[in-house]
């Protein structure tokens, strides 16, 4: 469900590679239907496989039906998002550990739309939530966009966790304390609480303490990752003792029959209204799945493909939608569950589908007495520990930008729904790196000494001098945002400036936009009107492409251009070669300017 900041699994060694054929040094290459059955394992890993299954199946069924209760939707739900996102991501991952389940980022998130929550047909909703958000996922895997994820800064990733961590906390109060706060969100709703103390159903607020109490007791015995569903059955027995019996339980929010679902069509008359949502929803589990497909390697060694992991999650989320079940995504935490329980192949997470399966065709009944209070203790400790303040104090201190981009995230994550905040955070981020990146593009002067073949850098000069020769080197991205700022850092053209020349060293720079490329022209023209002259050296086979179709070498005039070669230096010697003819009537060159033989390197 949440997903955990860190691996807390143990590592499995890879099987032990085949003896090669007597006929040679190499195995026979296997066909596709081959490679993809030794996702699977072997005899020897079944039994490791079964075990881990066992414990990640019966594990899922209180933590499906509490992400359910976390999402705001009929519990369900979330247990067969659970079940078939398991099963298809069992099938079809790059990863041949990762667990497709919904996260708590994720549920906290449909709980924020309005269309999936107060609809009378949430069945067809959430069906067709997932299999938009599937077709999303899907669609950038197959356009093998796995890279993608890394354009998310850290600054928006964790705002956005940690005040999920908070939305986690305050919306499983009123399961807890049995009232219902009012209020346009989360904050609000919790002041509301407070102020209602006499309110509170005691009864619901002890079941909850007892939950959280028996989850931090048995974890630390034998049981392990099961001592969360023995402490939400325990603390589901107590409504049988008389002051409990008005608690809330599953049953009072709908029936748990005990068959599979039947197939559930999307509707396609929701799409408009359901794509921002989708849209949200896939980037926050693609995000959250790239943490696995990252640091958790294959049995073979090798890390999945990232667009491979990217596809088998749409493909879990079309599976979980056509059977009503919410939108999943790579889970972390389910992951380091089946993994420390002895995982060694997929096979363990078909087999977490198939205990959840038989879980649901046996246990049904059972299911529906399962106390609302346990769950939300449950998912309240789940909340506590996905907040990590020492992320928040990391990047609060990395600079301003960061900071603000952590607090614009997470202030927006706690007040607006979660699908806006997201996708507001990383804009932000995005402008503020646009922002920052053009403000760091500066121009050097290199001036050489008589006595060194090495130049120094200093500021360029304010004004042009006649017949001054001046070697200029811009450092930065050279983009259309940092145009006027690279335009303000080039000196002044008076009136008259007959003979002088500005070399602009170019080397480095593989593309220039359309807006640069109208500065340097334009700088050009006012050189030539002055009486001086622009010369281009260093220039990337692209830039010269870009020159010529725009005809910016017609303006700068083509014997002044010249491209970059492999030995350093050699196009800036041409240059400054034509600079000095250029500039030879009235001066021999500029001073501190290089000899014919000196190289700019």
């Amino acid at each position: 469900m949440s997903d955990a900041a860190g691996e807390t699994g143990q590592s499995d060694s890879a099987e032990p590679p085949a003896e090669p054929p007597a006929g040679g040094p190499h195995p026979p290459k296997r066909g596709p239907v081959r490679r993809y059955l030794a996702r699977f394992g072997t005899r020897r890993t079944m039994l490791s496989d079964a075990r881990a299954g066992l414990v990640l199946g019966i594990e899922s069924i209180p933590d499906g039906l509490a992400s359910g209760v976390l999402a705001g939707v009929n519990p369900v739900y979330g247990l067969y998002g659970y079940l078939f996102g398991t099963l298809g991501g069992a099938l079809a991952t790059g990863s041949v550990y990762m667990s497709v389940q919904a996260t708590g980022a994720m549920s906290v998130m449909i709980a924020d739309v309005p269309l999936v929550v107060g609809s009378d047909r949430q069945g067809v909703v959430i069906a067709t939530l997932s299999i938009l958000t599937g077709l999303v996922m899907l669609g950038l895997g197959l356009a093998r966009l796995g890279s993608l994820v890394r354009f998310i800064p850290t600054a928006v990733l964790v705002g956005f966790i940690n005040a999920v961590a908070v939305n986690i906390v305050l919306g499983q109060l009123a399961n807890l304390t049995g009232y219902a706060g009012e209020g346009a969100n989360r904050i609000i709703r919790t002041i509301d609480t407070f102020a209602h103390l006499t309110s509170i159903h005691w009864p619901s607020l002890v079941i909850g303490a007892v939950t959280i109490g028996l989850i931090l007791l048995l974890e630390r015995t034998f049981l392990g990752p099961l001592s969360l569903v023995v402490a939400v059955v325990l603390a589901s027995l107590l409504p049988l003792v008389p002051w409990f019996g008005d608690a809330a339980i599953v049953g009072d929010l709908t029936d748990v029959p005990n068959a599979i679902p039947l197939p559930a069509l999307p509707d396609p008359s929701l799409t408009l209204d359901l794509l921002v949502p989708a849209l949200s929803l896939a980037l926050v589990g693609l995000v959250q799945g790239a943490a696995i497909s990252g640091s958790i390697a294959n049995p073979d060694g090798d890390y999945p493909d990232a667009s491979a992991d990217f596809r088998g999650q749409g493909i879990a989320n079309l599976t979980s939608g056509l059977f009503q079940g919410m939108p999943v995504g790579g889970s972390m935490s389910a992951t380091a569950i089946v993994r420390a329980a002895g995982a060694r192949s997929a096979l363990a997470n078909l087999l977490a589908a198939v205990v959840m399966i038989v879980g649901v065709l046996l246990l049904g009944g059972v299911i529906t007495q399962v106390a609302m209070p346990a769950l939300a203790g449950l998912l309240i400790l789940v909340g506590v520990r996905t907040f990590k303040p020492r992320d928040l104090v990391m990047v609060w201190r990395t600079g301003p930008i960061q900071a603000s981009v952590l607090a614009v995230t997470f202030v927006l994550t706690l007040i607006v729904p979660l699908q806006y905040a997201v996708l507001v955070g990383v804009g932000l981020a995005v402008v503020l790196h646009v922002a920052r990146q053009s403000n760091r593009v500066v121009i050097r002067r290199w001036v050489y000494a008589d006595s060194s073949p090495h130049p120094v850098e200093t500021e360029p000069p304010a004004v042009l001098a006649p017949g001054e020769v001046v070697v200029l080197v811009p450092y930065g991205s050279l983009f259309f945002a940092a145009a006027p700022i690279f335009a303000g850092q080039l000196p002044e053209i008076p009136d008259r400036c007959e003979r002088a020349v500005v070399v602009l060293r170019m080397r480095g720079t593989d593309e220039l936009g359309s807006t640069f490329l109208r500065v340097v022209t334009d700088y050009a023209e006012r050189l030539r009107r002055a009486g001086g002259a622009l010369i281009l050296v260093g220039l990337g086979d692209r830039v010269m492409t870009q020159l010529d179709a725009t005809r910016a070498t017609v303006v700068i005039g083509r014997d002044r251009v010249f491209a970059a070669t492999p030995r350093i230096g050699d196009s800036l010697d041409a240059g400054l070669a034509a600079a000095r003819a250029f500039a030879a009537p009235s001066a021999s060159s500029g001073p501190g300017e290089p000899e014919a033989s000196d190289r700019d390197r």
